[in-house]
């Protein structure tokens, strides 16, 4: 089996790790999981999606950890990082802030980037900066309009059921929620599955996170919100135009949040990814697969997408 030089940890295991963050309501723990030689500076970091955790990134942390030292955090409210007193703060410029703080610990001034969904919003965020962190960053199916449609749909579900009688009707439960993973084995919907479910007693399980993580979203794409109005799409070009780093763009072909037209309009602007698209997935693909994996490696290591 092996080692990490002079960890005593198995190479395919992960440690764990947590850096105490503030916000304007006080201080908070992030909590990671990492991969590799805990002395590479040539880090990774994989942030995951709006109720997703660290866990997600366990197939493609193995597979980069050779190469790469890579650090997966738990963004506040989620899977073992601490919850926010106040949840007006689960935001992005908060997770922003955040990983900042996350970076300085990790003691490396450049980074690599992996993120999905609101992973990649937090990306493009850090990107977006003068003397930004990261030099090079993947973006797992989101972008610079965020179709309002696709955000109702999220605002329906976050944080609305989130205990169940038992582990069973949540996997049931998760994988209508989810299925624009694509398809997958049953091991492979465990494995994503499981790290986000927290024992109760009596059998019953509930989800990782804090209920109020959506308390921002729904205040504006809620039903209440809107009122029988439609929602309305989330404009994020300030946003993305400003990144000049080297930048992949993932989408799933059926994906609700990422069009087609906004993806094409994001090839003549702001810095210009690489497009690789899947078809048969949705919202988003979950980067356990071979080739998703390479892709991603590819691009991490070399700064292009392979033929």
């Amino acid at each position: 089996m092996a080692m990490i030089k002079g960890s005593g940890i198995a190479a395919d295991q992960p440690r764990q790790g947590s850096v105490n963050c503030i916000s304007p309501a006080g201080l908070h723990r992030m909590a990671y999981l990492e991969w590799g030689d805990p002395d590479n500076t040539d880090v990774v970091i994989c942030v995951h999606g709006l109720t997703r955790v660290s866990d997600d990134f366990q197939v493609l942390a193995r597979a980069l950890a050779d190469r790469f030292r890579v650090v997966c955090p738990d963004v506040v409210g989620r899977g073992r990082s601490s919850w926010l007193k106040n949840p007006m703060l689960y935001v992005v410029p908060q997770y922003a802030s955040d990983m900042v703080t996350l970076i300085a610990r990790l003691n490396v001034d450049r980074v690599k980037w992996v993120g999905t969904s609101m992973g990649g919003l937090i990306g493009m965020a850090l990107g977006a900066l003068e003397q930004s962190p990261i030099e090079r960053l993947v973006l797992n199916d989101v972008g610079a309009v965020l179709n309002g449609a696709a955000l109702g749909r999220i605002a329906n579900y976050v944080g609305l059921k989130t205990e169940f009688a038992s582990r069973q009707q949540a996997h049931a439960f998760l994988r209508e929620i989810f299925t624009g993973f694509g398809p997958m084995t049953d091991a492979q919907w465990s494995m994503l599955l499981d790290p986000g479910l927290v024992d109760l007693a009596d059998g019953r399980v509930r989800m990782h996170y804090d209920p109020a993580i959506a308390e921002p979203f729904r205040q504006t794409y809620s039903p209440q919100a809107l009122q029988g109005q439609a929602p309305q799409d989330l404009s994020l070009w300030p946003m993305y135009d400003p990144i000049r780093c080297p930048t992949l763009l993932l989408r799933g072909m059926e994906s609700d949040l990422l069009t087609h037209s906004v993806t094409q309009e994001m090839l003549a602007r702001g810095p210009r990814p690489q497009l690789v698209e899947f078809p048969g997935i949705g919202h988003a693909p979950t980067l356990m697969d071979d080739q998703q994996i390479k892709i991603v490696r590819n691009f991490l290591i070399n700064g292009f997408v392979s033929a």
